[in-house]
């Protein structure tokens, strides 16, 4: 990582609540060809959540705690704040002296771009603004919310434009939310209804209209040079696993994810 810092700009792109068994199922079927093209293998990395909801994992992401791979480690970091006795800290991860990675990518010369999507980045309270916060610019409408059928477009919209508008010269870091498979998701399953609301089916149709969609993101941030990608949920959700349904709670269900990074190679 000290070598891609600096020289590629970076994309962390969340898939929020999306549940690694949902994940495996529509890559191993054919029905995620975007994703898949890119995943190393054709397939999703089983890893550990950092957090059992929205805001605490994104937290941890930041500071660099991506998800843990669920095989025993240690497993060295990607990212890391510098404090004594870390112990996933290695020769190869990046070290930043800030608070944050965001942070540190800026102190590195990168543009710092957060496109939010569930409530926690939608600026509208206190609350609403502590990550959105970390960035130098952040973006968020309602078309990009839990409630509107079209999130994950237009939020490809919304980076498709700061791309654009970016010099030549400078590094990006994008950071993008989707919040399409986050409750409420019935509307993406062709037949559902307000009343019969959400599902593990309509999950699953919320992810194949992110990979629809996604292939114009990842045009978009290897336009220029090349992209380190890392796509990752932040945690998963329940549809009445064992008699729970959401987040925030220890389930298997939550804690574990589907992770991948992968290089975007320039289009140009």
């Amino acid at each position: 990582m000290n070598e891609v810092v600096g020289r590629d700009d970076l994309l962390l792109l969340t898939l929020d609540t999306l549940r690694y068994d949902v994940a495996v199922e529509l890559a191993a079927t054919g029905r995620l060809p975007n994703l898949s093209a890119h995943l190393p293998g054709g397939a999703w990395e089983q890893r550990h959540a950092p957090g059992n909801f929205t805001y605490a994992s994104h937290q941890a992401m930041f500071a660099g705690f991506l998800p843990t791979p669920a095989s025993p480690g240690p497993h060295p970091r990607l990212f890391a704040a510098r404090f004594a006795g870390s112990e996933s800290t290695a020769g190869r991860t990046f070290v930043f002296d800030a608070p944050h990675l965001v942070a540190g990518l800026a102190a590195r010369g990168y543009r710092t771009v957060c496109i939010g999507g569930v409530g926690f980045f939608n600026k509208q309270g206190a609350l609403g603004n502590v990550l959105p916060g970390f960035f130098q610019e952040s973006h968020w409408e309602p078309e990009f919310s839990v409630a509107s059928p079209t999130s994950f477009e237009s939020q490809v919209e919304r980076a498709e434009k700061v791309v654009a508008q970016l010099p030549p010269e400078q590094r990006l870091f994008l950071f993008l939310n989707a919040s399409a498979l986050h409750q409420p998701n019935w509307f993406h399953l062709p037949g559902a209804t307000r009343e019969s609301g959400d599902s593990r089916a309509s999950h699953a149709a919320a992810l194949e209209y992110i990979d629809r969609h996604v292939g114009r993101l990842f045009d978009a941030m290897s336009s220029r040079r090349r992209c380190f990608a890392i796509v990752s949920s932040d945690h998963g959700t329940a549809y009445g696993d064992d008699g729970h349904t959401g987040h925030r709670l220890g389930h298997d269900c939550v804690w574990t994810v589907p992770y991948s990074h992968f290089f975007l190679e320039p289009t140009t």
